[in-house]
């Protein structure tokens, strides 16, 4: 059975759309897995990287993208009869066991969803709109990954900078989450901050008994010549000391041009050039992905059916 993963981190640029591509086109590739990437920002980093602009102006055209389904989540009196299997692209960048459900540079009206739910508070027979919202952050990426969730060894969500929304559905939503990282100072307060965050989530929705989410690991990207001195020894003491060793990776992303001009291909570099050492990494770091998962959940049942309750 599959798992369903988020790719997270609070601080932008620090290379998680480019862990979760390269992660879910090396999972397909290499190890015949069956991947379904779904991209939660609204950048359409993650789309832009598997398909071409005009490939998604045709998608978006058609109402063939995320944002078509989140409407539909939000709006329950609409009409429209788009389902996840309608929105997927199956086979990005030829690789068979490989697809995409693409985003939308616009998913959601934070005041539609506001007004939605105030609505739904009002018409309970007690107002309390802090467990209706809850109740519709888990299931918002929830009912969008049900009648595909059996079709895939691997969800991969790449979730947008920051806390929004849609991230808190996903993390809701998946069993694991990665967290990629630049080996900055910095980037401990990223880390930190995501973290509390979490821990704050799954408080809220503990009476529900609906968050299971845990940490794979931290991942270092961007390594450079200058990031390998006295900070970088800071930055990894203490996420060891946070975290532990099991929970850091030990292959880490390079920073490698090649990495960069795999973009203007609309290709993952582990496909444009494979032999670069980006690639590499990424290749090390997915056989080190399948053995901590291997090592996390040997006793542990797979998820068989995503918790889903109505919030009608």
């Amino acid at each position: 059975m599959g798992y369903v993963i988020s790719t997270a981190n609070m601080k932008g640029g620090v290379g998680k759309t480019t862990l979760s591509v390269n992660l879910a086109t090396s999972l397909a590739k290499d190890h015949g897995k069956r991947v379904l990437v779904i991209d939660l920002d609204t950048q359409i980093s993650a789309t832009l990287s598997l398909m071409s602009p005009a490939d998604f102006a045709k998608r978006r055209k058609g109402k063939r993208t995320l944002r078509y389904l989140v409407d539909q989540a939000i709006q329950s009196e609409s009409q429209s009869k788009i389902t996840t299997q309608d929105v997927i692209q199956s086979c990005v960048c030829k690789i068979e066991k490989l697809d995409l459900l693409p985003g939308d540079i616009d998913l959601y009206d934070e005041f539609v969803v506001s007004e939605m739910l105030h609505k739904q508070a009002l018409s309970s027979e007690q107002f309390h709109f802090e467990k209706v919202w809850n109740r519709f952050e888990r299931l918002l990426i929830g009912q969008i990954l049900e009648p595909v969730f059996q079709n895939y060894d691997f969800i991969i969500l790449d979730c947008a900078p920051g806390y929004n929304l849609m991230t808190r559905s996903a993390l809701v939503a998946s069993d694991l989450y990665l967290m990629p990282a630049k080996p900055e100072p910095l980037s401990i307060v990223g880390i930190q901050l995501l973290e509390r965050r979490i821990a704050k989530l799954k408080e809220s929705h503990d009476a529900d008994g609906a968050l299971e989410v845990e940490m794979l690991g931290v991942v270092f990207t961007m390594l450079g010549n200058l990031l390998t001195g006295r900070y970088y020894r800071q930055v990894m003491q203490r996420v060891n000391q946070d975290f532990g060793t099991e929970r850091t990776f030990r292959t880490q992303i390079p920073n490698d041009v090649n990495v960069s001009k795999a973009v203007d291909s609309f290709m993952p570099v582990v496909l444009t050039n494979p032999q670069s050492a980006g690639a590499k990494a990424f290749t090390q770091l997915t056989e080190e992905f399948l053995q901590k998962l291997k090592v996390l959940l040997d006793n542990k049942e797979p998820r068989t059916k995503l918790k889903l309750t109505s919030w009608d």
